[in-house]
């Protein structure tokens, strides 16, 4: 461990979705700047973030700590009445192992699947369900044990603390120190410590970090505008009463909690104890369900490209049985004639169905294999098309097949997917609409309550050109540098808007991407 005598098990990254200002390279740029050995991701209710934050630690030398802060149910997850089920309490989860990990994302994923009214939500039932492999915060302000201490309500504190230390162990239990120079955190600090004392239970300091400097705290407010959909001007909107929601030092945390040193000494045991490893020289493919008579997936991907070959081309030469024999040796040897089987199959399927399916893009119509398969109708040895431009093993990735349904019978074939492999197995994937530059103009524009014509002409000088950038547009335009340098307010606007660029603005459904999984998601893969 470092030198260091505090670890931030508190964070909020870009993922949690307009209320989360820092991205997750500063975040880990500024543990390692400070010579911090771990860093925690716990973002809102969500795990969108953790593999790139994964990631990113491991590349920079630091300890990812995987978590999330969870929102908890008044009553029952299940439960969902206006005005009894409105709120939600916070609490911090960290993973400290593989099984941690497992029930962690089980935990997060039923509070979407089961939970959600407003936001995804667990309750206690579920956490005793799932408890294996984590250690719980008390959490913010918002908890259930710091909000029954602020509003006096020092019995309920008492009962929910050994309810949680019964639900996950009295060495898996912290009541969650925080000091944003509020003064109601001061009241609730000291009850929490007082809980401490009487049932045992440890305590951990943290700060609630939504950004990375404190300079940051405006540009953190502006977001929380965009999200709430309020100016910087109203004054009955959702606020952070101080610039403290910031990545502290541990020089900065030590003198918070000089007379607590044992709340910082518990973040380096607890990040000690907690270690998760994400392996990506591992595939979790599904197979295809074979014909009785055929013994592997690779012997029936023979048959069918054979007779495709004979469909396709009048004459067999020497020339391509070569290479149909190469193709077919490479993606067995690479593990990849299931995924060519169930490509074939969704395909077979729709164009039985009467669904479109476009010819094939990208790399994939160098394949023979593909074009046999009837996944491609582009001919690759007509066209003298590569097939290591698709699949080379000298380049361990999977093969990117691009298939083009109909958008009016697309849902036909996703239907079919969950219904040939499972629909536990089977699951579309999520996709972030992020802030461009025009959109986060506009956005900031709004947040800081610019006339609508102004922020729309401003908008209009950058380029609407895939990958441009404000800083590019500046760049490039005589006529808005002027205005930048000129005018303070459009300074401003230009400047937050460059600083909250690229960050992702909402979550949604793909349209088109699937994953089809090995095994049920319920069982989640053995990482």
């Amino acid at each position: 461990m470092s030198k260091q005598n505090f670890v931030h098990l508190h964070c909020h990254t870009e993922y949690s979705l307009l209320d989360g200002a820092a991205r997750i390279k500063d975040l880990v740029r500024r543990t390692a700047e400070l010579e911090m050995p771990a860093v925690a991701i716990t973002d809102h209710g969500a795990m969108f973030g953790v593999v790139d934050f994964y990631k990113e630690a491991s590349k920079a030398g630091v300890k990812p700590l995987i978590g999330c802060e969870v929102y908890v149910a008044p009553r029952s997850r299940l439960q969902k009445e206006p005005k009894l089920d409105d709120y939600q309490y916070h609490l911090t989860l960290l993973a400290k192992d593989q099984e941690g990990y497992r029930n962690l994302m089980r935990i997060v994923s039923a509070g979407y699947i089961e939970g959600f009214y407003y936001k995804p939500r667990v309750d206690h039932e579920l956490l005793s369900k799932h408890r294996s492999g984590l250690i719980a915060l008390s959490g913010c302000l918002a908890g259930e044990i710091p909000s029954r201490l602020n509003r006096g309500r020092d019995s309920e504190a008492r009962e929910l603390a050994g309810r949680y230390r019964e639900i996950f162990g009295a060495d898996n239990f912290y009541l969650e120190l925080q000091d944003h120079r509020l003064p109601e955190q001061q009241a609730v600090n000291k009850g929490l410590c007082n809980l401490a004392r009487d049932l045992g239970t440890g305590l951990v300091a943290t700060n609630d970090v939504h950004y990375i400097s404190r300079e940051d705290a405006a540009i953190h407010d502006v977001l929380l505008c965009i999200q709430t959909g309020k100016t910087i001007h109203d004054s009955n909107r959702m606020k952070f009463e101080t610039d403290e929601f910031y990545f502290k030092s541990p020089a900065e945390m030590a003198e918070l909690f000089r007379e607590r040193t044992e709340a910082l000494q518990n973040t380096l045991e607890i990040a000690d104890r907690c270690r998760v490893d994400f392996r990506f020289d591992r595939l979790y493919l599904p197979e295809y369900d074979l014909p009785p008579e055929v013994g592997e997936a690779g012997d029936y991907l023979e048959q069918l490209c054979r007779k495709g070959l004979k469909k396709r081309y009048r004459e067999i030469t020497e020339s391509l049985e070569e290479r149909l024999t190469y193709e077919l040796k490479i993606i067995n040897q690479m593990g990849y004639a299931n995924y060519f089987l169930i490509v074939w199959d969704l395909i077979k399927y729709a164009r039985s169905t009467d669904v479109l399916v476009g010819p094939g893009r990208g790399s994939a119509a160098g394949s023979l294999v593909s074009y046999c398969l009837g996944i491609t109708d582009i001919d690759p040895i007509g066209n003298a098309l590569i097939f290591e431009r698709f699949l080379n093993p000298d380049r361990v990735s999977m093969p990117d097949i691009d298939i083009d349904f109909s958008d009016d019978k697309r849902n036909l074939v996703l239907n079919y997917v969950a219904e040939k492999y499972g629909a536990e197995r089977v699951a579309q994937i999520i996709t972030f609409g992020t802030m461009a530059a025009r959109g986060a103009v506009r956005d900031v524009g709004r947040a800081l309550a610019f006339a609508y014509g102004d922020v729309d002409r401003i908008a209009k000088m950058i380029p609407n050109e895939i990958g441009m950038t404000i800083g590019r547009a500046l760049n490039q335009s005589k006529e808005l540098q002027a205005i930048y340098r000129e005018d303070e307010r459009y300074q401003k606007l230009l400047d937050t808007s460059m600083a909250v660029e690229g960050m992702p603005r909402h979550a949604s459904t793909h349209a088109a991407g699937v994953v089809i999984s090995a095994n049920p998601w319920s069982a989640m893969f053995p990482f």
